[in-house]
């Protein structure tokens, strides 16, 4: 099974930044696409950033612009910068793990890092 731990959470002022890192325990990770979920309180978990086996980037639209997703295959992570944060990005932070095969596609999570935006 593939566990994927999270770091770097925290609170931050209006306009701050901060940085999540994910690192996984699979191996070929580099054949798995990665992805970004947050969850605000009542709210329905969202999708925040993926990015492909192959680099290639997508971003939730109130994000666009301010965050970037990234992976360092080298060192199983994928990271998620974070700019301008705005008190609306306040919700716990979810890596993702995907992996299509023939017949099934597996999906792992991270535990869930807590990302606050407050004055």
């Amino acid at each position: 099974q593939v566990q994927l731990v999270e770091s770097g959470g925290g609170l931050v002022q209006p306009g701050g930044s901060l940085r999540l890192s994910c690192v996984a325990s699979a191996s070929r990770f580099s054949s798995y696409a990665m992805g970004w979920y947050r969850q605000a309180p009542g709210k329905q978990r969202e999708l925040v950033a993926t990015i492909t086996s192959g680099g290639s980037t997508s971003y939730e639209d109130s994000v666009k612009g301010r965050f970037t997703i990234s992976r360092d295959n080298a060192k199983n992570t994928v990271y998620l910068q974070m700019n301008s944060l705005k008190p609306e990005d306040t919700a716990v932070y979810y890596c993702n793990a995907n992996l299509a095969s023939r017949f099934t596609t597996y999906n792992y999570w991270g535990q869930g890092s807590q990302v606050t935006v407050s004055s």
